[in-house]
């Protein structure tokens, strides 16, 4: 329940939001558990993506299937969330945060014991049903990071709260480069690659089952009070207000947004490409060494969750969303550029260098856009304004996956890099373009001083938006 504070009816604020309510704001102690158990079920679902790219010649020979149908079971995550966004984000602002976490956990669950039913060559068809399945967990997965920054966290914890939903992601995706390698190595024996993956498979299917009963019994729909003033106004909005597809609209309307969108696009398609490709790019220049293959995938992601943190942290203290996006987004294409150049030079040890410098901004910058969404975008939900942005991911991953993996296999991995540090390039500008309207900071800024203003007093304050 929200208590309302003073006795007196709100007065409405006269700028189509609905009427303010000074409500009493206050964190909940449950916020942390809640944050870090979809961490935990997002992980699990990451990991699931990558397992079978992270060791793509192995999969190759067992199922006896090409590398492009290897490929394809990464790229189904980001075919299959492209069409169901929008019911996904209908459905979480219809029902709330609670179900879509069931049905993701659920899902992710449910895909990895399919799996289990794909221990023979012949049986590829039932590995793609198993990872289908896990791609509709993810489409409930995506979109929730900012969702449950704002609902369960403060205006000085919301940035950080949101990297670390991102984090268990990225988390996911490093132990999908690191384990599949160690667990599942490169033997002649086709039944002891059987059994080998198959331990695989059962590890998977038991964690995601624990996590999905922990969310039955722990994930709750909100805390019992706002944590938030802007955050007190949303949930003051009566529910007749709402319309979903006016929401969408009024983003697709907002120029920033769109600017954002593509961009976020650009760099998140180009790091889901690198991600998918990064075993068949190694292991072309360092033959038989899977494991380190893995080994520097684990590298990009482990540098970006550290890049992720840190920007968390920067963005609760300095609000400096434009600023900052924008000096990550160039790092992020200097880094892809030294990569570039220095894949093929023969020293696995620089090539680790210069994906951790890679990792640390580009998958660093994977908060940043969300966060960054949020501001530009308050009032309107953050699942949609999240999925929106990984539908551009998604679409954009596809065909950057697609394009590379054939400009590799006719020109080489180094025209395959050069094709993507074309579109940071393109992203870098564009991310120049975006201005820097802090929607949900100044909404936070006006509640503050409405709040501390007499009763009686009536006089608007109007209060300038700060030039990022």
């Amino acid at each position: 329940m929200v208590r309302q504070e003073g006795g007196g009816a709100p007065e409405p604020r006269g700028d189509g939001r609905g009427a303010e309510v000074a409500a009493e704001v206050r964190v909940s102690r449950r916020r942390w558990v809640v944050v870090l158990l979809f961490s935990g079920y997002s992980l699990c679902n990451a990991f699931q993506w990558i397992e079978y790219g992270s060791i793509n010649n192995v999969f190759v020979r067992f199922y006896g299937v090409s590398a492009f149908a290897i490929d394809w079971l990464s790229m189904s995550y980001m075919l299959v969330y492209i069409p169901l966004l929008f019911p996904v984000a209908w459905l979480l602002d219809k029902k709330g945060l609670r179900l879509i976490a069931l049905l993701g956990s659920a899902l992710n669950a449910l895909g990895a014991w399919v799996k289990l039913g794909s221990l023979q060559p012949q049986l590829f068809p039932v590995t793609v049903l198993g990872q289908v399945v896990c791609s509709l967990a993810q489409v409930f997965i995506l979109g929730m990071p900012s969702r449950i920054a704002s609902v369960w966290f403060s205006s000085r914890e919301v940035s950080t709260a949101c990297s670390i939903a991102v984090f268990g992601n990225q988390l996911g995706i490093a132990l999908g480069f690191l384990i599949p390698p160690v667990l599942v190595p490169n033997v002649e024996d086709v039944e002891k690659l059987a059994y080998h993956i198959s331990i695989m498979f059962f590890m998977t299917a038991g964690v995601a089952t624990a996590l999905f009963i922990l969310v039955v019994i722990v994930f709750k729909e909100k805390p019992p009070y706002p944590p938030s003033r802007a955050q007190a106004l949303v949930q003051s909005r009566p529910t007749e207000e709402y319309s979903y597809m006016q929401s969408i609209l009024r983003l697709l309307r907002n120029a920033n947004f769109v600017l954002l969108m593509v961009t976020y696009g650009l760099n998140t398609g180009c790091f889901y490409s690198l991600s998918t490709l990064l075993n068949r790019m190694v292991i072309h220049h360092y033959p038989e060494e899977e494991v380190n293959a893995g080994r520097i995938g684990l590298t990009i992601v482990l540098s970006g969750m550290a890049g992720a943190l840190i920007s968390g942290f920067w963005l609760d203290r300095t609000k400096t969303y434009k600023q900052t996006t924008l000096v990550v987004y160039i790092m992020s294409l200097v880094g892809m550029i030294v990569y570039t150049f220095t894949l093929d030079l023969g020293h696995l040890w620089v090539v680790f260098v210069t994906a951790g410098v890679l990792g640390f901004f580009m998958t660093g910058y994977l908060p940043l856009g969300f966060e960054f969404a949020a501001e530009l975008t308050y009032p309107e939900s953050e699942g949609t304004s999240s999925g929106l942005l990984n539908v551009s991911a998604q679409i954009f991953g596809i065909a950057f996956t697609i394009s590379q993996g054939q400009i590799i296999d006719h020109f080489g991995t180094k025209a395959g890099n050069l094709f993507l540090c074309s579109f940071l390039f393109l992203g870098s500008i564009m991310t120049a373009f975006i201005r820097a309207d802090l929607r949900r900071q100044q909404a936070n800024v006006e509640n503050e001083h409405t709040k501390a203003m007499p009763e009686a007093c009536t006089v608007p304050i109007v209060l300038e938006e700060s030039k990022l």
